[in-house]
């Protein structure tokens, strides 16, 4: 999409959401496609699921950065001991009672980088992650936008078989009159009352295709559809099929999740070399003994001291490893360039299928314009009797198929106007400029990318945030 489309249909959108309805008989106001998409958007299940999918993948960043940090903990202890009366000859107190408190801190100093590796692939993943957030988004709108167009399309059949229904009742009354005026014969009524009885099982298929795609509307948007209002106009489609492949390879999410997942991968394979190498870390502890049955009996110790330790053989699990981490790392190279083939192959074919509905489109209003005249004028010659009733009641089918033909069209069209918007990358509700909060990934992210304690400042900014988003 160009620019200037993509601005214009933007401002379209954002008008169609905060414009005056139209009101219903029943007092209710019409719904516009934008209202759809608010309401997926907001109502999402799928969508709030991967969201907290992503919370989870930020907290790997939190987990990798704190092997950086030192660890502390504590021990204690209460004991007990009873000794028979032998311990007396030996001058041992027979029963004793102790207790034992302990302080030890840990910091590692040096891994070869594998863990500062590490918090950079945390982060990749998150990125990757982010990405396919994105790429649900695009799924739960263009299921809306499909679930929208499928209501109007019944809507327009259901009033198209009603009026087929009444036209033909009319026909079936007109027919048994020139039939009792001898005008016509008793096949010209049977006919007719065919017809009729066809026009109304099709009015039943409809009716029943019409609550069909309520429910679908009902589950993609989280409300029931009232009176739904199409778009004046669609989205504009770039000019040519190589605009479409470069845009969708630029901006479509599955190719950025494929290109961070791939950077990921290569941090593996440095992170696994790195593991081999030395491992240096401080270690201290304090503490403290009390023998509460023995004077003088008070012991308190304290020690410090480095580490230097590296595995010199671990029958070949390292080596696996690193083997293992390249082969990911090829498989996710050849993934990406896979996504980045069928991306552009599927943004053509969206191009492609646009193009044909809107030709489609054009050649069934021909159609209408064509079938309505030699409907009228197989009226006027039946009138005069050079046509027969069943010439009639064909020539009306005609107008009926082509314009069942045209709501078909239409909402194949505007369906592939929006599927060659999420082909791009673009059916997103940033881009499209609903009238929504939109779902900030990084607040969560910047909150918890450097493992806040839960009592310190940045942990309660994080309760914050986690009560912004009722979690907590």
């Amino acid at each position: 999409m160009t620019s200037t489309g993509f601005s214009r249909f933007k401002f379209l959108m954002a008008g169609a959401a905060i414009g005056l309805a139209a009101l219903t008989p029943g007092g209710a106001k019409s719904q516009s496609l934008a209202d759809a998409l608010v309401g997926a958007y907001n109502t999402s299940g799928l969508l709030e699921q991967n969201r907290a999918l992503l919370r989870a993948a930020d907290e790997n960043v939190a987990v990798a950065l704190s092997a950086l940090r030192p660890i502390v903990s504590w021990t204690a202890s209460a004991t007990r001991s009873v000794a028979d009366g032998d311990a007396v000859r030996f001058n041992l107190n027979p029963n004793s009672s102790q207790i034992n408190l302990g302080l030890t801190a840990q910091w590692l100093l040096y891994d070869g980088g594998a863990s500062r590796l590490s918090v950079s692939q945390a982060k990749e993943a998150v990125l990757a992650t982010r990405q396919g957030l994105v790429s649900i988004e695009q799924q739960i709108l263009l299921r809306a936008v499909i679930a929208f167009f499928g209501v109007i399309e019944q809507v327009e059949t259901v009033d198209l078989r009603e009026n087929n229904v009444r036209v033909l009742s009319e026909e079936l009354r007109a027919a048994q009159d020139r039939f009792e005026v001898g005008e016509v014969t008793r096949t010209d009524v049977s006919q007719a009352e065919a017809r009729l009885a066809a026009a109304r099982s099709l009015l039943a298929v409809a009716r029943g295709d019409l609550v069909s795609a309520q429910e679908e509307y009902f589950a993609a948007v989280g409300s029931r559809a009232g009176r739904l209002r199409a778009p004046s106009s669609l989205p504009t489609p770039p000019a040519s099929i190589d605009a479409v492949k470069v845009q969708a390879v630029n901006a479509h999410p599955n190719v950025r999740q494929a290109q961070h997942l791939v950077a990921s991968n290569e941090i593996a394979v440095s992170a696994q070399r790195a593991s081999q190498r030395p491992t240096i870390s401080l270690n201290s502890g304090l503490g403290f003994r009390e023998d509460f049955d023995l004077d003088d009996a008070d012991l308190q110790t304290g020690s410090i001291g480095v580490n230097l330790s590296q595995q010199i053989y671990s029958g070949g699990r390292q080596a696996a490893q690193i083997r293992q981490a390249q082969a990911n790392r090829d498989a996710s190279r050849a993934n990406l360039l896979t996504v980045s083939e069928d991306i552009q192959q599927n943004a053509a074919n969206a191009l492609i299928a646009l193009r044909a509905a809107e030709a489609s489109l054009s050649a069934t209003r021909t159609r209408i314009t064509a079938a309505q005249v030699a409907f009228d004028g197989v009226r006027e010659e039946a009138t005069l009797g050079s046509r027969t009733t069943l010439d009639v009641l064909d020539a009306e089918q005609e107008v009926l198929d082509a314009q069942a033909a045209r709501i078909t069209d239409e909402a194949t069209r505007a369906i592939a106007a929006y599927a060659l918007l999420s082909a791009q990358g673009l059916l997103t509700a940033e881009r499209l400029g609903l009238p929504v909060t939109i779902y900030d990934p990084s607040a969560y992210y910047n909150q918890v990318k450097n493992a806040p304690a839960g009592t310190s400042k940045r942990g309660r900014d994080l309760d914050r945030v986690l009560e912004s988003l009722g979690k907590k």
